[in-house]
């Protein structure tokens, strides 16, 4: 990792833009809707150290590479991190590509190296980003404090918690009615005892990874365990997520799934190849099963 990424909380933060041009319009159009305090300057201000008294950040645009550099000298004497428009080795810090839904908030960086591709990736991570992300992540702020007194063990507070971000409460956030998310939420929260339904799902694994659904995708974002055959693609181990339980293909797999989704987990398989008899096997015993492919391939 080149660059460490961190999240600065904009409430009550002074953000400084220098310039007049379009390279300080830009950074001004970042902080549109932000709580922060923006203030602009231009002209002989800028390499005033009193301009930047007491702001977080300071963007200096437009202007010659001497003015630019005397500029972030005088912010960053007053205590300002400093961004100068592409000159990366001018900064502080680089801005990245930026995702915005609120109270979720997801960036793509390049250090300022490729600021073309790093919009090129922030659209594709876009796509699977939902619009109401933000008030999902509203709702399950807002029962922060009684979910951890609910569930004091650290294991069973992220199985309450993925279990809800597949539930009802948390779409109907998603779709934009609070008031209803909030009750439903509640009362997950008032009887958190309904037994987990087990799931195993199956997704085709061979790769590549950008070939997977963004249905199959989700799905190994919210895993407990994953079973994956040996030739799985890497790329698509690498979207799993981290602490998963990662199980190996034994002779007792079958019994294996059937207890672990008995229990109320829910199982990835990821796949290499026809699992028809495996599928049938697990069905039979009684456990859910999805079939989340890549698309346009069904295991036969």
């Amino acid at each position: 990792m080149d660059v460490f990424p961190a999240f600065f909380p904009l409430k009550g933060a002074v953000v400084v833009i220098v310039g007049d041009g379009e390279g300080a319009e830009a950074k001004a159009r970042l902080f549109e809707g932000s709580p922060a305090e923006v203030r602009r300057f231009s002209g002989d201000a800028t390499l005033k150290s009193e301009t930047y008294e007491g702001a977080l950040f300071a963007f200096i645009a437009d202007a010659e590479d001497s003015v630019l550099a005397e500029a972030a000298q005088a912010a960053r004497a007053a205590g300002a991190l400093v961004n100068v428009t592409d000159r990366p080795a001018m900064c502080d810090f680089t801005t990245p590509a930026v995702i915005d839904r609120g109270g979720v908030v997801a960036a793509v960086g390049t250090g300022g190296g490729s600021p073309t591709l790093a919009a090129r990736l922030r659209n594709d991570i876009e796509q699977k980003v939902p619009e109401g992300a933000g008030r999902a992540a509203a709702l399950l702020a807002s029962f922060q404090a009684e979910v951890k007194a609910r569930f004091p063990d650290l294991g069973e507070r992220r199985s309450f918690l993925r279990k809800a971000l597949d539930g009802p409460a948390v779409k109907a956030a998603l779709d934009g009615d609070m008031a209803l998310a909030k009750r439903l939420f509640e009362q997950d929260l008032a009887d958190p005892g309904a037994k987990r339904r087990g799931l195993v799902q199956y997704i085709r694994a061979e790769g590549p990874s950008d070939l997977l659904t963004l249905r199959a995708s989700r799905a190994l974002a919210a895993a407990d365990i994953v079973v994956a055959d040996p030739l799985v693609d890497p790329g698509v181990m690498g979207m799993v997520r981290r602490d998963a339980e990662r199980r190996e293909v034994d002779a007792a797999l079958l019994e294996h799934l059937i207890e672990w989704a008995g229990e109320g987990q829910t199982v990835i398989r990821l796949i290499c190849g026809n699992a028809a008899l495996e599928i049938a096997a697990v069905k039979d015993a009684g456990i859910a099963v999805e079939i989340l492919p890549h698309p346009g391939i069904l295991p036969g």
